[in-house]
């Protein structure tokens, strides 16, 4: 029970990261800076690696869903499509590092988030071929999963250059063990 607490409660604090990188990004002028930066994967990225898959998955489910209710961010249309993106992220990151224990592997940082951001687009590409042409809603279809791979280059070799020294960074100091679970006294 314990622990549940202290990873709902790392869970709240990666969901709040979630909300203030991508207002942080818009302050660049840089134009469309989430679709660029992709910084609400960041959070929802460490979240499957922090709290492990079911956590993981449920910060990258809800993490757009609050960022859209109170800053508007992703769009309504856009919110569905990136909901089952960034929860497979979330799920797919934490399979990878800690149930199938790419974390006692060499590289398996990189692996592990290689496979989730790969799985999370293939994932999004099949929601929007889905809208398209089973349910008739106009989103681009694949295509704009492809596009929006293209345009969120700078975002990915962000996240791949930062999400595997920041966990690294957590278990060396600590905060998570090589099991995955959050050490005792870390979080109040």
């Amino acid at each position: 029970m314990k622990k549940n607490v202290k990873k709902i409660t790392v869970g709240g604090l990666l969901i709040a990261l979630a909300l203030v990188l991508p207002m942080a990004f818009h302050l660049t002028g840089v134009p469309q800076p989430g679709q660029v930066f992709l910084p609400m994967h960041i959070p929802v990225l460490l979240g499957g690696f922090v709290l492990g898959p079911v956590f993981g998955f449920f910060v990258g489910l809800f993490s757009p869903i609050i960022s859209s209710v109170l800053t508007g961010m992703p769009a309504v249309g856009r919110l569905p499509f990136m909901m089952i993106e960034l929860a497979v992220y979330g799920l797919v990151s934490g399979l990878m590092y800690n149930t199938f224990k790419f974390n006692k592997k060499k590289m398996g940082t990189y692996i592990s988030l290689l496979t989730a951001m790969l799985c999370g687009r293939i994932v999004y590409a099949i929601s929007l071929f889905v809208a398209v042409n089973l349910m008739g809603i106009q989103c681009g279809g694949p295509i704009a999963a492809v596009t929006a791979t293209v345009s969120g280059v700078p975002g990915i070799i962000i996240q791949v250059l930062i999400i595997p020294p920041v966990v690294y960074a957590l278990e060396r100091s600590g905060y998570i063990d090589r099991h995955f679970r959050i050490c005792k006294g870390t979080v109040a």
